[in-house]
């Protein structure tokens, strides 16, 4: 028979670990309680309201929900903020962008949170990397640099996903930086994109 888990007992514990977004597994591990106790629970509180089922093993408190950015690296890893998104954050790129876009390691995909769509791009994993850990509004977030980002849009740029944005501005920008991470796709489209932006 499944253990009951007692909600505000379970809440404490769940706020005690720092975890904004948790899995069924860091349930049953931070409750010390079955995998069945652990599915009878997420069940009853997501029913009530009490907690949010942000997708498959994602949960997260209705009372302590994540920011949209800490949903981006949990919702798909490994993954980092990057491409328009990152770029409207560094003031790059005048526009607001509304969707939150990242690159990943794994397949290409999109997921529609509450309302929110969340873009992920494969790159191979040779170029995974240029990001890092960066707070904002108080949350800890894997973001590109500044010229990650950059670089990360030109390859898809130069694969016809984007389209170059004409106000872009990358005049405070290390250009020894770009041709670094440009290097690591290997790809002579990013390269001479790259050189018609220096």
């Amino acid at each position: 028979m499944a253990k009951k888990v007692n909600w505000l007992i379970a809440e404490e514990k769940i706020r005690k670990t720092g975890l904004v977004i948790f899995s069924p597994l860091d349930l049953k591990r931070i409750l010390g309680v079955s995998d069945i106790s652990v599915r009878f629970f997420l069940t009853r509180y997501v029913r009530k309201g009490a907690i949010i089922k942000l997708r498959n093993n994602l949960y997260a408190l209705s009372n302590n929900p994540p920011s949209e950015l800490e949903i981006a690296n949990a919702l798909y890893q490994p993954s980092y903020i990057s491409l328009t998104y990152a770029l409207s954050y560094y003031n790059l790129i005048p526009e607001a962008v509304y969707s939150i876009t990242s690159v990943t390691t794994r397949a290409t995909a999109v997921f529609n949170i509450h309302g929110k769509e969340f873009r992920y791009h494969k790159i191979k994993i040779s170029a995974f990397t240029g990001y890092l850990p960066e707070k904002i509004n108080g949350k800890t977030i894997l973001i590109a640099d500044k010229e990650k980002a950059l670089v990360d849009y030109l390859y898809f740029a130069g694969r016809k996903l984007y389209k170059i944005n004409d106000r872009l501005d990358t005049s405070h920008l290390k250009k020894t930086k770009i041709i670094m991470y440009a290097r690591l796709f290997n790809n002579a489209t990013l390269e001479r994109l790259i050189k018609e932006m220096l």
